[in-house]
């Protein structure tokens, strides 16, 4: 088939067929297909959407333009994570040496950032000689060792994503509810986990901006995954406000310590504890809630998942110092702080707009070949709720050398929003999803 003919088909708000739908992949993984070509039709399904069968097309056909994963070797029920992005969202990184800190053996394939998101993978490589590029015996070799690990995609598992994950960060094509399913499917399908557990984000910094449509995506990974055979369950969560209180690749992984050494800030911990002992059970670690939740703390308060963290690191060429001297971690030469402007309690930390101050101070890219400085980001000093005073510091920017740094200041200013009373802050998870 043409590749103008399946875009004009799209375009005019056709279904596409299975045929087509696998020439395109094919297309894509191939090089056949050029970026525009693909960035049309990216943008056509953005605009006219997709069925669940379409979806489901999809998805089969970018798992089958490559690998899978064969983890049959390694004992136990393999559990994998995925989130679906927001800011300050640095969950995998605390969360895969806790699980396997518990006995759950986590394979974890990642990605770089989106939009006004950061990437896993860009927070893990601000830690001293990191490697996420391992190839598919050394992801194995890792797990059988550790545990856990947390790679990129490599270049035989689902190649049409990676080509288009990049396009979609940089063509306004990321908030697409069936693009968003295929890519996350097919890369957990094909990365070999008997199980699975989503992270569902909606509100301001995520993707999917209402509950709605967040159970809707969440609906529809659940539904792919369970019909190929993977237990899958997703929970639904608020990203009105940053996660924890930094945003910036090693800013996170300062964060990440805190919280595998008891003291991060309690959203975050109460986001990873919660999805970690889901991990737990799903693995067949323990019977009850109450007995996953057990073992989840005593992982915690033991070192145990600290320990998990620094062997990850080392088995991936990183520096384990970082666990003792967070000094080997990239630092930012100059910090502008932002001051409340008047007294009253804190009402909203809006997280796009945090975000892309971040972005603008160099976390981010706005193109797939910007670099990333992993010193730059922001560290929020207030949290919803609470009481301030005028001049009170309510969050710090850290910058290199930013030419954006008046446009991140502007939006950091307008991020924050004081008033004088406020309601109690919602439950961060919303809901779950199960089959």
């Amino acid at each position: 088939m043409l590749a103008v003919d399946i875009i004009r088909s799209k375009r005019d708000g056709r279904r596409l067929s299975p045929g087509a739908i696998e020439s395109f992949v094919q297309g894509v993984s191939s090089g056949a297909w050029p970026d525009y070509q693909i960035s049309a039709l990216l943008m056509a399904i953005v605009l006219r959407g997709m069925t669940s069968d379409e979806t489901a097309d999809l998805t089969r056909a970018m798992v089958a333009s490559g690998e899978r994963v064969d983890l049959s070797s390694l004992p136990g029920i393999k559990v994998g994570k995925h989130s679906t992005g927001g800011v300050g969202d640095k969950v995998s990184i605390a969360l895969a040496p806790l699980a396997a800190a518990c006995g759950v053996t986590v394979p974890k394939m990642s990605g770089r950032g989106l939009g006004h998101t950061g990437g896993t993978l860009d927070k893990l490589e601000s830690i001293p000689g990191m490697r996420t590029a391992l190839s598919l015996d050394e992801f194995r070799a890792a797990l059988a060792d550790v545990g856990c690990a947390i790679i990129g995609q490599t270049a035989s598992i689902v190649p049409a994503d990676k080509v288009m994950y990049a396009l979609r960060d940089v063509t306004a094509t990321i908030e697409s509810i069936p693009l968003i399913a295929a890519s996350v499917m097919s890369k957990k399908l094909a990365e070999g986990s008997d199980a699975l557990v989503l992270d569902v984000k909606c509100g301001g910094g995520a993707f999917m901006k209402t509950a709605d449509t967040a159970a809707e995506l969440a609906r529809l990974m659940v539904a792919i995954g369970t019909a190929s055979g993977v237990r899958t369950e997703a929970a639904i969560s608020r990203m009105d406000a940053p996660l924890g209180r930094a945003v910036g690749n090693a800013l996170e992984i300062r964060e990440c310590l805190a919280l595998l050494k008891g003291n991060g800030p309690p959203d975050l911990a109460g986001l990873v504890t919660t999805i970690a002992s889901r991990m737990v059970r799903l693995a067949n670690r323990a019977s009850t809630d109450e007995e996953a939740a057990a073992a989840v703390h005593q992982a915690l308060a033991s070192g145990r998942a600290l320990d998990r963290f620094s062997r990850m690191v080392e088995r991936q060429g990183g520096d384990p110092g970082i666990v003792h001297d967070e000094g080997v971690l990239p630092t930012a030469r100059c910090r502008t702080t932002v001051r409340s402007p008047r007294a009253g309690m804190v009402a909203a930390i809006d997280a796009e707009r945090i975000g892309r101050a971040a972005m603008r101070l160099g976390a981010g890219r706005d193109r797939k070949d910007a670099a990333i400085d992993h010193a730059a980001g922001v560290v929020l000093a207030v949290t919803h709720g609470e009481a301030v005073e005028a001049g009170q510091p309510l969050l710090d920017l850290h910058h290199n050398d930013a030419p954006g740094l008046d446009e991140a200041r502007a939006l950091a200013e307008a991020a924050v929003r004081i008033v004088d009373t406020v309601a109690p802050a919602p439950p961060l998870i919303i809901d779950w999803i199960r089959p």
